[in-house]
């Protein structure tokens, strides 16, 4: 007979956030992730004591990988704008290489205090990344006729689109998907394409 995989903590994680992603938090059992899992509901309640104790794992998974961004070295040597162009790909890619974590961090709606608490935490985490645009705003190297916070939720609203369809060993590797974020966004924001010749054209269709 094959032995049975151990689980740990982690382990117990990675198996409950592909259920919560895939069914939705609320709708997920902790009899669908034992069954996921191979293992007994008792063997989980070893680890955790609820699923909301699981759902508190992984969203602080996801916000500390988001929040790890803006403490990377480069952060203090880079100008605004390249600060704001790396933080755009960098949060395209954790989206795609933690996609379950990061699927159900969008999804939360406040229904718990482990809710409300992962909602805070995002919020702050956009109102620094708002901040760091309008640093680039003061310094010219962004278009300033759009409002910060509103171009953090339009950029993070595109790159958070990628989890719905995103799957690794796909046709796209995830690094082309990233840069592609970063270039969309950013031709769109950048100075000078606002007033170049064709914006006028553009904006009127």
């Amino acid at each position: 007979m094959e032995a049975r995989r151990p689980y740990d903590i982690d382990s117990v994680t990675d198996v409950a956030f592909g259920i919560f992603a895939e069914r939705g938090f609320d709708a997920a059992s902790m009899d669908d992730v034992a069954r996921a899992a191979g293992i007994t509901k008792a063997s989980i309640y070893h680890h955790v004591p609820s699923k909301e104790a699981l759902l508190a794992r992984g969203l602080d998974r996801a916000l500390v990988a988001l929040f790890g961004v803006l403490d990377e070295p480069a952060a203090r040597q880079e100008s605004a704008r390249e600060r704001l162009a790396r933080i755009v790909r960098r949060v395209a890619e954790i989206t795609m290489s933690m996609r379950a974590e990061v699927s159900v961090l969008f999804r939360v709606r406040g229904n718990s205090t482990t809710e409300r608490d992962a909602m805070e935490r995002r919020r702050t985490f956009d109102a620094v990344v708002a901040d760091l645009v309008r640093e680039a705003q003061a310094a010219g190297e962004i278009r300033a006729d759009i409002d910060p916070a509103l171009i953090v939720r339009l950029i993070f609203g595109m790159s958070n689109s990628v989890v719905e369809w995103y799957r690794p060993g796909g046709r796209t590797p995830a690094a082309t998907i990233a840069a592609a974020v970063e270039a969309i966004a950013f031709h769109g924001i950048e100075a000078d394409w606002a007033e170049g010749p064709n914006a006028t054209d553009s904006a009127e269709g």
